[in-house]
């Protein structure tokens, strides 16, 4: 039999302690962390000129701490001539006049701190304002700053010389072509998005370098993470062999030839290059982190496409990307005439793509897209947090959703989103964001107290006055209190760490069960019907319970159930449009884990070693 010197042996179940302890020790805070978006310009008014601002969100973090949130990342707070909103940069370094100085954001990073909330920053790499001195530079050929962005001399035009076409056929977000031509250069830039919205050239490694220095810049000041935005578009096909970018041929989704989707973007969207570059920032945060301590800094991608796609963004077996690309799947793929066939497969593409290494997320609203209430209709609003706060990894959730705030009506002389202004007056309704942008509703008092403006920067919901903060906080049965209960509920180490499947009962009822040796199952009912449905609970999982074992934990507001109310497991009555969260209390509740046990049983281990040896 072999024998090992005794310094091996006291190193080898010292690691074995290490590994039993780190996994007994849980997650990393971001796997299981509840994020909140916060549009700063809807968000709180602190100086009362209409405009959300940074003193606003200050003044309004203890809100966040009380809702249950991990941290929140904030839409662009960054230098901006604001044609989009802040997602034009005109000084990556500075902050908007419009939502204080760097001074208030300081103290914002501390303060929230200070209560435990994570602060992340919307980073938006893809493109700067025309007014960015990086543009103005390459317009003017300044020495080192030609090929920041990209530059065509374009094509011939043979029935006008004097006006070049397009390179390409491209096409941008905010339609039309995605080049814009410009006298001083005499030459096309590429904008994807506003044509005030330059596309950076990111085969310029000074460019690569600018980026990483920026991100650094803010790492510095104390963030704790970014979501990167639009890197779906960072990278663009090169030129042919005839020396021109290729066109995008038809996806035959709509007959506009100027709204995006005319193109399949098989040139524009997703490149092998934009996988490599997002590896690159992950590598550049880690290194900081290695550097600088503290605990990780959590780096998000948004991007919608193939499943496929999505999954090369978290890496791959030798290189980390993305903590986690955005997850639209709910956000794009449910209506509100889904079925329970619909909600399971949309979780489980997600969840059966993902390798088993990396963290799953959910997402059901944001600052482009109809709020949940007005997309799926206002008596699905429990039922989409019940479902996105229960199922395994990270949530986001978008300011107002968690009292149910639906999309406000603007009429198109209202209209101030430049998606919408381009629509014109006949589609403006199709494309714009205004509605979903409004004034956060805080209580019933003027502007929904958001500001004390006479006029807010876009109108305040006529709803305000039933819908708002303070009201849910002091009514018995609220969307708010639905969302604070699923939150604490979120901290069980079922929630954290069980198992995870989801059945549909049959068309209507949607089930996730999420389960954990020696510890609470739980059960999330569904009914997306308009009338009763009735349930067998035993049929939907591996174990059999008990029909007094099983009681309600949670209740959506279309419930008449409450908190402890026994459920019969085989003969649930579900009431039109109910959500539930149901208990099964653990069978053995006094047990130890078995990774507690663990770490004590290496502890004995290597301290009778250690005796031995001293003897």
């Amino acid at each position: 039999m072999l024998k090992f010197p005794f310094k091996i042996q006291l190193i080898v179940l010292s690691v074995l302690l290490l590994m039993v302890i780190a996994v007994a020790s849980g997650k990393e805070w971001w796997q299981t962390a509840a994020f909140y978006q916060i549009y700063p310009r809807s968000f709180k008014d602190s100086d009362n000129n209409g405009i959300g601002d940074l003193k606003g969100i200050t003044e309004k973090l203890p809100y966040l701490k009380e809702i249950g949130v991990t941290g929140f990342w904030m839409s662009p707070i960054f230098a901006s001539p604001m044609v989009d909103f802040g997602y034009d940069i005109s000084d990556y370094r500075k902050i908007h006049e419009d939502y204080g100085t760097m001074e208030d954001f300081e103290v914002l990073v501390k303060r929230a701190h200070e209560l435990g909330l994570k602060v992340i920053l919307d980073f938006v790499p893809n493109h700067s304002s025309d007014q960015h001195e990086w543009f103005q530079k390459s317009i003017n050929k300044v020495d080192g700053y030609e090929d920041y962005y990209i530059w065509d001399d374009g094509k011939d035009n043979p029935s006008d010389p004097m006006n070049r076409l397009p390179p390409s056929n491209w096409l941008s977000a905010f339609r039309g072509s995605a080049w814009k031509w410009n006298t001083k250069r005499q030459q096309f830039y590429l904008h994807q998005f506003h044509e005030k919205q330059p596309d950076l050239n990111y085969r310029n490694p000074k460019v690569v370098a600018e980026m990483k220095d920026t991100l650094k810049f803010w790492l510095d000041k104390g963030v704790d993470g970014f979501r990167i935005d639009a890197v779906t578009n960072l990278f663009e096909a090169q030129k042919d062999k005839t020396g021109f970018y290729p066109d995008e041929p038809p996806s035959h989704a709509t007959d506009d030839p100027d709204d995006e989707k005319y193109l399949n973007h098989i040139h524009t969207h997703d490149q092998d290059e934009n996988f490599d570059m997002v590896y690159q920032w992950r590598e550049f945060m880690d290194n900081y982190q290695k550097v600088n301590g503290g605990e990780t800094r959590v780096f998000m991608t948004e991007t919608d496409a193939e499943i496929s796609v999505l999954m090369r963004y978290y890496g791959n077996d030798t290189v980390n990307g993305a903590h986690f690309p955005f997850n639209f799947k709910l956000l794009f793929r449910i209506s509100n005439s889904s079925t329970a066939t619909d909600f399971k497969e949309t979780t489980d593409l997600w969840m059966h793509n993902m390798k088993p290494k990396n963290t799953a997320n959910w997402v059901i609203g944001n600052h482009d897209r109809q709020r949940v209430g007005s997309r799926l209709g206002e008596n699905k609003i429990d039922s989409m947090h019940v479902i996105i706060l229960t199922l395994p990894g990270i949530s986001v959730t978008y300011n107002g959703e968690e009292i149910g705030m639906t999309d406000v009506p603007i009429s198109f002389a209202d209209t101030i989103d430049p998606l919408g202004c381009n629509a014109g007056p006949e589609l403006y309704e199709q494309w714009s964001r205004d509605p979903v942008r409004t004034p956060f509703q805080w209580d019933d008092s003027k502007n929904a107290g958001f500001s004390l403006a006479d006029k807010t920067w876009l109108p305040v919901s006529p709803k305000y006055a039933d819908v708002n903060v303070k009201k849910q906080t002091a009514t018995d049965r609220s969307h708010l209190k639905v969302y604070k209960n699923l939150m604490k509920l979120r901290q069980t180490d079922t929630l954290k760490n069980g198992n995870y499947s989801a059945i549909n009962v049959n068309n209507d009822v949607f089930v996730i069960v999420r389960q954990l040796d020696k510890s609470d199952t739980y059960l999330t009912v569904v009914n997306l019907a308009g009338s009763e449905r009735n349930v067998d609970l035993t049929k939907v999982s591996d174990s059999t319970y008990s029909v007094e074992n099983v009681e309600c934990e949670i209740a959506g507001i279309s419930s008449s159930r409450n908190k402890g109310d026994k459920i019969s497991t085989k003969k649930l009555v579900l009431q039109p449009m109910e959500s539930l969260v149901l208990k099964v209390p653990a069978q053995n509740s006094a047990s130890i884990s078995t990774s507690i046990k663990s770490v004590w049983i290496l502890v004995g281990l290597v301290s009778t070693i250690a005796a031995w040896r001293i003897v």
